[in-house]
């Protein structure tokens, strides 16, 4: 099974617009998304790369698991 990688913060952006995220508001370096039916809104730093922590952390607030993440992200 493939691993969840570290990835552009750009290339993560997509993926959360993708499932429904939209762009909230930005505070220095970090993004703020939101989408209903989520608790808190999600927080993507802009890192050039993103650690594989902050993804998997991103995901579970988004309630994807990562099998999910890495199918979706083929797609796009």
């Amino acid at each position: 099974m493939p691993k969840i990688t570290a990835i552009n913060w750009k290339e993560f952006e997509k993926f959360l617009l993708f499932v429904g995220c939209k762009f909230v508001r930005q505070s220095g370096d970090h993004r703020v998304y939101w989408r209903a039916g989520l608790v808190r809104p999600v927080i993507l730093p802009t890192y050039k790369s993103l650690p594989t922590f902050i993804v998997r952390n991103n995901l579970r607030v988004l309630g994807i698991s990562p099998e999910e993440y890495l199918q979706i992200a083929k797609k796009i």
